[in-house]
């Protein structure tokens, strides 16, 4: 029996991946423990031991019985067609300092002290399922690798318990400043503000996207021209955006005065709001073109019809095209007040210089309202109902399905999360086919249900959305539909503690995942101090995950699921999407 190696990684691979193939085998009695050394310090080298079967191009001195060492530049240049003998495959990977053949047979086992560049580096069999390379000193002491060059990873109880504290300060004025110095030699800082869409109404929707339009355009004390050559300079980089709630705008350094120019002083002169009214246009035609967000916007404006929850971020043509300046400002006056800001920053940043530079910069910002007038959210209702595109010129469908879930400061927001994790998602592009880990996801593979699946969660001050959003075939419509519904009916009655533990671990490698800079991490800050007034660390997040148990899965889900009306948006060739009532009907079993 024999290990072959058939497709090649990156890096120092891609010399063999030319030729498509590695020929390697490696005979059974090798893997089984009997460790062998390759005293060559001088390049990479593979052993090629008691092989069955024939080999394709082998290079030369190796015969069935021997084991010569083979160097990668004779694997190189004698590797031409692919070993297919054996009962087993892997791959070859060659990630920075660690190389690895996988031979799939065992739970990942690594050991080294010390990781050096892979063309140094002898190599032993540590494990019967894995070929791993180590130092001369063969050291077996197992220890956590990491795929950051020059680092050693830490556990994840550890990277927990040593994230760096997040320290808020709050100005005169109301203005809350909030850091985290995580020790990189870059920052972000930008300036988050409690206002966005739904802050508006059905005159001025879209004031807010049209201001993210024009935030960089100039101010009183710097034109378009200089304040670009400044960000330049100092080789910064602008972003900003507007969401229903919240509005940022960030800087990719510690610009803090250029930051507070473009909030307090944006120019807003007629022509270049012209300009932008005419790149917004453009920009709204090109978002008609995207079915996601035409879809996903449909479904808020059914599930919250009426209410100010319901309208677009972009705003309609119409007010694209008759917003004046007049409305811009007004919008300013009465949102952008320092009680409803944060500037977080994230990265090399000095707390006390940050709050230094705000005061500085940001003390003149008003707390005050014209008439004590200060603008309270009214609660958004939501309503149980559907809403259909049809347009069979569209080659798929794309159909969103959602209840109405928790707010951003529920209790139960957590356990709705572990629930969508359980669901999961899905695209074409995944391997894996049956072996996926979500059912929903295998069930799509081996019935072909669909392109793309997500389970997504939109929360808001006081409600949100909690759905699943598909693309699929117009004649899979109506099957897709039903294993959504059923994959909802099997969480309020049939989740078992193994697919809890899965959607924990999933939701836990989703937090920490995505705070992989300074940018993101940013980004968190602001959010967080704006829904709850401080910055919820990872290890409490960890403790509410951990207490989350099929039982309250089943409740919560329970809570917001069954026998609750839905709100359904579908665009494209959608004549097959069930009636209103059948799908209603779907929301409940007459079983358990």
């Amino acid at each position: 029996m024999a290990a072959s190696v058939c497709r090649v990684g990156t890096t120092v691979g891609r010399a063999l991946a030319k030729n498509r193939s590695v020929c390697i085998s490696i005979g059974l009695d090798f893997l089984l423990g009997k460790k062998k050394a390759i005293s060559d310090d001088s390049a990479l080298i593979l052993p090629c031991a008691n092989v069955t079967g024939q080999i394709a191009n082998c290079p030369p001195g190796c015969s069935k019985g021997k084991n010569p060492p083979v160097s990668l530049s004779q694997l190189a240049l004698n590797a031409r067609s692919p070993v297919r003998q054996g009962s087993w495959s892997c791959n070859l990977y060659l990630i920075d300092y660690l190389i690895l053949i996988h031979i799939l047979l065992r739970p990942i086992t690594y050991h080294s002290t010390s990781l050096i560049p892979y063309a140094r580096s002898p190599a032993v069999l540590s494990h019967p399922g894995f070929l791993v390379f180590f130092l001369p000193s063969l050291s077996l002491q197992p220890i956590l690798l990491s795929l950051r060059r020059g680092q050693s990873s830490v556990s994840y109880a550890q990277s927990l318990a040593g994230a760096p504290e997040t320290r808020l300060t709050a100005l005169d004025n109301g203005l809350r400043v909030a850091s985290e110095e995580t020790g990189h030699a870059t920052c972000t800082v930008g300036l988050w503000i409690s206002a966005g869409s739904r802050y508006e109404n059905e005159k001025n929707n879209g004031a807010g996207f049209f201001l993210e339009h024009m935030a960089f355009k100039g101010t009183k004390k710097y034109p378009q021209t200089a304040l670009e050559q400044q960000v330049e300079s100092m080789g910064a980089h602008l972003n900003a955006y507007t969401s229903r709630e919240h509005t940022k705008k960030s800087f990719g350094k510690l610009p803090v005065e250029l930051l507070a120019e473009v909030v307090q002083s944006c120019s807003l002169n007629e022509a270049e709001i012209e300009q932008q009214r005419g790149v917004l246009l453009r920009e709204l035609e090109e978002v008609d073109g995207n079915l996601q967000e035409v879809c996903l916007d449909l479904l808020h404006a059914t599930a919250f019809q009426g209410t100010p929850l319901g309208q677009s971020v972009l705003g309609p043509s119409k007010n694209a095209r008759s917003l004046t300046r007049e409305n811009l400002v007004d919008y300013i006056n009465s949102h952008y007040k320092a009680p409803r800001m944060v500037l977080a920053a994230a990265g090399g940043v000095n707390h006390e210089e940050l709050v230094g530079l705000a005061k500085s910069n940001f003390s003149g910002i008003s707390f005050e309202y014209e008439g004590d007038a200060v603008p309270v959210l009214s609660p958004c209702r939501f309503t149980g109902s559907d809403i259909r595109m049809r347009d069979d010129g569209f080659p798929l469908a794309h159909i969103a399905i959602a209840v109405e879930g928790a707010s951003v400061t529920s209790p139960d927001i957590v356990p709705l999360m572990v629930a969508n994790c359980i669901i999961g998602s899905y695209d074409l592009t995944y391997g894996g086919g049956k072996h996926l880990s979500s059912r929903l996801a295998r069930l799509a593979v081996e019935a072909n249900l669909c392109h793309s699946f997500q389970a997504f969660h939109s929360s808001y001050s006081d409600t949100g959305l909690m759905g699943i959003y598909f693309v699929t075939d117009k004649n899979s419509i109506e099957d897709m539909m039903h294993w959504s519904q059923n994959a909802w009916m099997n969480l309020c009655t049939t989740v078992t503690e193994s697919d809890v533990t899965r959607g924990k671990n999933a939701l836990k490698a989703s937090l920490v995942g995505q705070l992989n800079g300074t940018t993101p991490i940013c980004d968190d800050i602001g959010r967080h101090i704006l829904n709850y007034g401080r910055r919820i660390p990872l290890a409490e997040w960890d403790a509410r995950i951990d207490a989350v148990t099929a039982n309250v899965v089943r409740d919560v889900c329970t809570k917001y699921i069954y026998d609750k009306c839905p709100a359904v948006a579908a665009v494209g060739p959608v004549e097959q999407l069930p009636d209103y009532n059948r799908m209603r009907s779907a929301m409940y079993w007459l079983r358990f």
